[in-house]
């Protein structure tokens, strides 16, 4: 090969390296965080650890390629133009995290983040407060990967002043700690302690979760498994008395460090939908329930998924302890048709709403359904009526327009959840256990 030749060709490839080299950071994903650390309370007790959370916790995402919003002992107004930057840069984000270390509370099932400057003397006051449900929101924007961590149950003594003002005007709901939080798809839900639950704040530079988690944070393994072991590593530390909530609805794998980034498979035709993407939340749900009609349900939806075999055994077990059952135990005190009414208050973003559906009880065994033709949202409750009246309902269904619902799901969505009941010979009542307040009144025709 003549020398002018080869030099040529060396040149071509070096253009077609660097033409290579120049693609690479195009194709690079975008992460942006929001973090903050509120600690210089001026309205109730300081917080050591905050600010020092905040610092470490945004130099460690920053190693990770991440561009870091970052806010120190926030007041209310800085404080909202720190998410509103964030829901912006959200917006144009493949991947997005929000990480809180201070004072939180929830009041009625909604948590909100105190700003440094914040009074509580009446529910009035919490305007003044970041609704944790508006963060959630912001994340969505993201593509791929949204990640929020809260490390703030710390225990609120603010807390105790909205309830008895509360108590003094109406019924409200004030728990210690944070109320759960469902992860919507594609995100990563971390608190550092169960929902309802108050963490310890540490002695150290750091609390006791973001040490877990600046520990684990960096480490070339999959996102889920990093906020495993930060889980793990808390209770474990803690003596095990401090066990985080943590809600993943992730679908593929995902890397903050790595050999890759993210993991998405391009795909060749136009997708089928997987079957059993949601059967393991489902399958959570119907067996917090537990009755033969849950276990029914979720073989009905998911009959070749992970926890069918598991369904059937639950179904089998059943029928055999109500076959052993001895006979002549049944009460027909209730028995004949009632009508039910559903009544569910405003909670959060979710609005209120009232629903009317017929009801049969035949030797105990309460079943009540109903459909909504206009929005095909479904409700079905099932029960057993001992004879003092007293009564756990399960009930399940589809949900309706996302206005209606908490964290605003899709329409067409499963959910599942309990009504403590009580009956008289021709009413009755209820109140619902999980997520949002709802009451419900019984009438025999």
């Amino acid at each position: 090969m003549p020398a002018s030749s080869g030099m040529c060709l060396l040149r071509s490839c070096a253009a077609l390296l660097a033409y290579w080299l120049c693609l690479a950071p195009a194709s690079a994903e975008t992460r942006v965080a929001l973090v903050i650390g509120n600690g210089a309370y001026a309205s109730t007790a300081k917080l050591p650890n905050p600010s020092h959370d905040a610092e470490d916790v945004a130099a460690s995402l920053r190693r990770s390629g991440f561009e870091v919003l970052q806010g120190i002992d926030l007041r209310q107004a800085d404080m909202q133009d720190l998410t509103i930057r964030f829901a912006r840069a959200a917006s144009r984000a493949d991947v997005a995290m929000f990480y809180y270390s201070g004072h939180a509370l929830q009041y009625n099932g909604v948590n909100y983040l105190m700003p440094v400057d914040a009074v509580l003397t009446d529910e009035a006051d919490l305007k003044r407060f970041v609704r944790v449900d508006d963060i959630v929101n912001d994340l969505q924007q993201a593509k791929n990967l949204r990640i929020l961590v809260l490390d703030s149950c710390r225990d609120n003594p603010l807390a105790e002043t909205l309830k008895r003002s509360a108590a003094s005007t109406r019924a409200a709901s004030i728990g210690r700690g944070l109320s759960k939080v469902d992860a919507p798809r594609g995100t990563i839900v971390a608190f550092s302690t169960q929902a309802g639950q108050v963490a310890a704040d540490g002695s150290g530079r750091n609390s006791p979760y973001t040490t877990a988690f600046l520990k684990h944070i960096e480490q070339p393994q999959e996102i889920g498994e990093v906020f495993r072991d930060i889980s793990s590593d808390v209770y474990e530390s803690s003596g095990k008395t401090q066990l985080p909530e943590l809600s993943l609805s992730i679908i593929g794998k995902f890397y903050l460090n790595g050999p890759v980034s993210v993991t998405v498979t391009a795909p060749q035709a136009a997708p089928r939908p997987d079957p059993c993407a949601s059967a393991e939340a489902h399958w959570r749900a119907a067996d917090g329930i537990g009755t033969t009609g849950a276990y029914e349900d979720h073989l009905a939806r998911f009959p070749n998924c992970s926890f069918a075999n598991l369904a059937r055994a639950r179904i089998d077990s059943l029928k055999q302890k109500v076959a052993l059952a001895p006979a002549g135990g049944e009460d027909k005190t209730f028995d004949g048709k009632w009508d039910v009414t559903v009544n569910c208050a405003s909670s959060g973003k979710a609005l209120g709403y009232t629903r009317a559906l017929s009801a049969t009880v035949a030797n105990g065994v309460f079943h009540a359904e109903d459909r909504d033709p206009r929005t095909n949202s479904t409700l079905e409750i099932d029960g057993q009526i001992s004879a003092d009246g007293k009564s756990t309902l399960s009930a399940r269904g589809l949900t309706g327009p996302s206005a209606y619902t908490i964290n605003n799901i899709a329409p067409g969505s499963p959910y599942a959840y309990t009504i403590d009941a009580q009956f008289e010979r021709s009413r009755g009542s209820g109140k619902r256990n999980e997520l949002r307040p709802c009451s419900f009144t019984f009438v025999k025709r």
